[in-house]
């Protein structure tokens, strides 16, 4: 349970981090609100995760769930730059949470 409440998340830090281009530095009520709502949630979340994940691999994963989707987002959504670099660079941040998923198991039992 604890790796399915990193990865929302990391899907509410995305949420918050793109909620954050429509606050209009926090002068919209309604989208300042939402912001800071996921931004809780997400926190919260990450709280709940780290009862039982190591924290430097919570963390890790979590941010950086939240800069690539952020990224990915960003092109998709804001007309951000969609440079072969850049998207060679968010793939390298997925590798890198899919390898601390993998490399983070904790050892069976015997």
């Amino acid at each position: 349970m604890a790796w399915f409440y990193l990865v929302i998340a990391g899907v509410t830090e995305i949420a918050w981090a793109i909620g954050l281009k429509y606050t209009d530095g926090f002068s919209r009520l309604w989208h300042s609100a939402g912001t800071i709502a996921g931004m809780i949630l997400s926190f919260f979340l990450l709280s709940q995760a780290l009862k039982s994940i190591p924290v430097g691999v919570g963390y890790a994963i979590w941010t950086g769930i939240g800069a690539a989707g952020t990224a990915t987002l960003g092109m998709a959504l804001l007309g951000e730059s969609r440079e072969f670099g850049k998207i060679v660079c968010i793939a390298l941040i997925v590798a890198g949470i899919i390898g601390l998923k993998l490399f983070s198991q904790q050892p069976e039992a015997s």
